[in-house]
């Protein structure tokens, strides 16, 4: 196992200290499947203060739990010590943590096999609960006894279906019961923790694992939206597979994209993205998707402005990428010309350079008040017909002729 430099300095400085460490967790989950792990935690016999007295820059971001962040140039890396939970009357948290000199002890309270392994560079990797054959096995198994682990943290149970999608991997017989007979106490859990766990499914190679939230109970819980949307469920998974394949957006359109196709069919996807607590831009983006999910297009420029003017550069696109997907998912790929002929039309307006906002109208408020005309309301009307009339002809954006035409306006309100 290649274990990056800061790592081994890490593991070698509380070594040659006396003490016990090692890599655990997901790095060696991913390492072992070949996969580049975004991070490299660090388990340690050694208490928090003694960590933190090897090295020169550390912060205490979870020192209550035995962890600290060691800082090395612009990298951190936690390192926490061995340690024993207590007990979770929160279904989340424990009430308090014993540190213990025993690496078997503190694997024992982990989630799932494939994330109960460490490593060292010298002893290797110790697995003591199997993990290394349920990675072979494409199997996600609890630790020990699932109800006790589903007990300790509720949203182990969402963890355990985004886990599943994101490797490819089945849920152990027992551990998807245990969630069956669980799944009532996901009520403790945040709607933030359900949001990020969701929306990693969604994201990951198979979103279609939903099916094991909704059949274990989960969804009756934490989205009962998508319950009994049948057939438009496996459409949405479709849909969703053809948008990571072809979007090329950055993962907060994607994430605002899938949640506007897996609610299509279900209605409320604006109030479920604000129960899930995302942000303003996200709730916007699935508003904007759902509310136009049926417009239509044609090869007309001054249509294709017009679209431009409602809804944007930014927009247009992620509309077309979610239709394109949409029809795609539901078999309906033979409507996706009507789509190109829009792209095309729109594609046409922005290389011309045609104005279809106030920002590129050119003449300004200014230039209408220096001709003689009155701030107020009707000179706000007056740049609106202006630029209703250029989007309508892009050659009128000229200041002259809309100086001109503007005068025009005004003379006939005033008949």
């Amino acid at each position: 196992m290649n274990i990056p430099q800061n790592a081994s300095f890490i593991i070698d400085t509380l070594n040659n200290a006396g003490y016990e460490a090692y890599v655990v967790g997901g790095c060696v989950r991913d390492a072992i499947l070949g996969r580049v792990p975004q991070d490299w935690d660090i388990t340690t016999s050694a208490l928090p203060e003694q960590v933190k007295a090897l090295f020169r820059r550390t912060i205490d971001t979870g020192i209550q739990h035995g962890t600290v962040t060691v800082m090395l140039g612009k990298e951190g890396y936690e390192v926490t010590t061995y340690r024993i939970d207590g007990e979770y009357h929160d279904g989340r948290h424990p009430d308090q943590v014993t540190f213990t000199r025993s690496l078997s002890e503190d694997l024992l309270r982990r989630d799932f096999t494939i994330n109960a392994m460490a490593y060292h560079p010298q002893e290797g990797l110790v697995d003591l609960f199997g993990g290394q054959p349920d990675l072979k096995a494409k199997i996600i198994r609890a630790v020990g006894v699932p109800k006790d682990r589903f007990s300790e943290d509720a949203l182990r149970m969402l963890r355990a279906v985004r886990f599943a999608g994101q490797l490819g991997f089945a849920i152990e017989n027992e551990t998807k019961e245990a969630i069956k007979a669980l799944a009532p106490t996901l009520t403790k859990i945040s709607e933030e923790r359900i949001r990020e766990e969701f929306t990693k499914l969604l994201l990951s190679p198979q979103p279609e694992l939903l099916d094991v939230a909704i059949e274990t109970g989960m969804t009756d819980i934490v989205l009962p939206e998508v319950n009994g949307l049948g057939i438009h469920l496996q459409e949405a998974y479709d849909a969703i597979r053809v948008l990571k394949a072809s979007f090329l957006g950055n993962e907060h359109e994607k994430t605002a994209l899938c949640y506007a196709l897996l609610l299509a069919e279900a209605g409320g996807a604006e109030a479920v993205c604000k129960r899930l607590k995302f942000d303003n831009e996200t709730i916007q983006m699935v508003r904007m998707l759902y509310e136009n999910r049926n417009v239509t297009y044609t090869d007309s420029l001054p249509d294709a402005r017009r679209l431009l003017h409602r809804l944007g550069e930014d927009n247009l696109k992620l509309l077309f990428a979610y239709q394109r997907a949409a029809l795609t998912g539901c078999g309906c790929s033979h409507a996706l010309a009507e789509i190109e002929v829009g792209e095309h039309a729109v594609d046409q307006v922005l290389q011309a350079g045609d104005c279809y906002d106030l920002k590129q109208l050119a003449v300004k408020g200014a230039d209408l008040i220096a001709a003689g005309f009155a701030p107020g309301k009707m000179l706000g009307d007056v740049l609106a017909k202006l630029l209703d009339a250029v989007i309508e002809e892009p050659s009128l954006n000229q200041k002259e002729n809309l100086i001109v035409l503007a005068q025009e306006m005004q003379n006939d309100h005033g008949k």
